[in-house]
């Protein structure tokens, strides 16, 4: 029979867990969250789980990615139904740790991604973003020092982010979960919840047309023009776009035409006072 699964909040916790595990040579993952659980991330852990012998799925709500003028303070806070969906997962632990755990020095970035893929779309929007989500998740695997950690391609950038600058000095591999959707196209998120009906009803719309532009540069349109089309179909739609940009895949560099691929197609947008984001790859010609 499976051990029940624990919940931590220490980093002593964890290790006197996991050290054992790590002796035996069974391999450890880490499904980084800020909990609000849904669809998307039990995805996350079930890939996790095919990968590893033991799963770790940290909740943590990180104050040092979000600005003054953010959501912190309403970011919603759901650890008892979040445990109820992971223990149905199987997974073996919850790592809940408090700000004080995870920043006994006080509140702080000292990991601060500069360069590409860094550079531009979310920087540009959220300058504090990437320094707070490296940040974290370095703390998060020294704490864990898990063999491979599990991220979706729906932070496209941040995915990106985090393989290049976090996970190679620590010795992690990252593994990437595709976006999981609703039915109608858009992206699941945490922040969905914040959608008034009217503006659920408009969300799709990033990735209908993202998926419309994506398919016409494949076939031969001029980047700028179809990118300049979609921020006006978006905008149609009821949103105010932060960006919307054609970028390469890996390094986020910008593009001119298809043959400077893999393409990838990103977009942040805010419909009342939510702000969503979503990617789509653009085919292969």
């Amino acid at each position: 029979m499976p051990s029940p699964m624990k919940t931590l909040h220490t980093r002593a916790e964890l290790s006197a867990n996991l050290d054992p595990c790590r002796s035996r040579g069974e391999r450890i993952a880490l499904v980084p969250t800020m909990g609000a659980l849904h669809e998307g991330h039990l995805a996350l852990v079930r890939l996790a789980k095919q990968r590893a012998d033991h799963v770790v799925v940290s909740i943590f709500v990180n104050p040092t990615q979000f600005a003054p003028h953010e959501d912190f303070d309403r970011y919603p806070r759901t650890l008892e139904s979040d445990t109820e969906l992971l223990a149905k997962e199987g997974v073996d632990m919850i790592y809940a740790p408090s700000i004080t755990e995870m920043y006994p020095d006080g509140v702080v970035q000292d990991v601060v991604p500069q360069g590409p893929p860094a550079d531009g779309l979310e920087s540009d929007a959220r300058p504090h973003f990437f320094g707070g989500v490296a940040t974290v998740v370095t703390r998060l695997f020294k704490h864990a020092r898990p063999h491979i950690a599990v991220f979706g391609e729906k932070d496209w950038q941040q995915l990106q982010v985090i393989k290049t600058f976090v996970a190679p000095p620590l010795g992690v591999e990252i593994v990437p979960g595709p976006t999981v959707r609703e039915p109608d196209g858009l992206a699941l998120s945490s922040r969905n919840r914040y959608l008034s009906p009217e503006h659920r009803a408009a969300a799709p719309a990033l990735h209908r047309v993202l998926s419309e532009s994506a398919v016409l540069i494949s076939r031969g349109a001029p980047i700028p023009a179809v990118m300049a089309n979609a921020r006006a179909e978006i905008e149609k739609a009821g949103f105010t776009v932060d960006y919307a940009e054609a970028r390469h895949a890996e390094t986020l560099a910008p593009v001119s035409d298809a043959h400077h691929g893999p393409l990838r197609l990103l977009v942040a947008a805010r419909i009342g006072g939510t702000r969503l984001i979503d990617n789509a790859a653009v085919p292969s010609s």
